[in-house]
């Protein structure tokens, strides 16, 4: 049996051939891209850019130099203020010192200038007890009526009566005694005078209560 391939019949003659249709050329694949790693540089950078510091709505740069200016700058106001309070508590504290001072000043002259003339009256008295030694007991007497009513002018009046309740708030026990005719309790004996009333007193008075029996 031949192998030789059998050629085509002869087209005969007049006859129209048809052309024989040609072959298209298969489609070449396409290269397919490497893909890039993920994780890796190449691949972050493959996507879109990640979002900027205006996406999370967060402060620029530029703002935030502006809200640090104004915090310092109203820092810087509060120190300021601060300071100037701190001065004017220390010149008021200097001033109450010097008015308290001067107040301290006058009182003690107003108390020297009462005392003046109790004062005078001593040595007059004196003066005269060489030459009328009698004249001495008035002239005490008068110093000492002089310098009570100074203490009272100075608000101190003079506290000493018997026969009334005993107050520990002006009086100060200082003996008991048994009277009949007394109430107890009752301040029966005056041994110091006092001056001055409750609350603003110079001294009690100190006294002699009467007991039951």
């Amino acid at each position: 049996m031949s192998t030789q391939p059998q050629q085509p019949d002869p087209v005969p003659e007049g006859a129209v051939t048809e052309p024989e249709p040609e072959l298209e050329p298969e489609p070449e694949l396409e290269q397919e891209q490497e893909l890039p790693a993920p994780g890796t540089a190449e691949a972050r950078g493959a996507g879109e850019e990640g979002p900027g510091p205006d996406a999370a709505g967060g402060p620029t740069i530029g703002e935030a130099g502006e809200r640090a200016a104004e915090q310092a700058a109203a820092l810087a106001e509060l120190d300021d203020r601060w300071r100037r309070a701190l001065a004017d508590l220390e010149n008021l504290r200097k001033r109450h010192a010097r008015e308290l001072e001067r107040e301290r000043a006058a009182e003690r002259a107003r108390t020297a200038v009462a005392l003046l003339p109790v004062v005078d009256n001593l040595e007059l008295a004196l003066s005269h007890a060489e030459a009328d030694p009698g004249s001495i007991v008035e002239g005490v007497k008068a110093i000492h009526d002089q310098a009570v009513a100074a203490l009272s002018r100075l608000g101190y009046e003079r506290q000493g009566e018997t026969g009334v309740p005993f107050d520990p708030a002006r009086h100060e026990v200082v003996g008991v005694v048994e009277d009949p005719e007394a109430e107890p309790g009752t301040v029966v004996q005056v041994l110091r005078p006092g001056y001055g009333e409750p609350g603003r007193q110079l001294r009690p008075v100190a006294v002699a209560v009467a007991k039951r029996e």
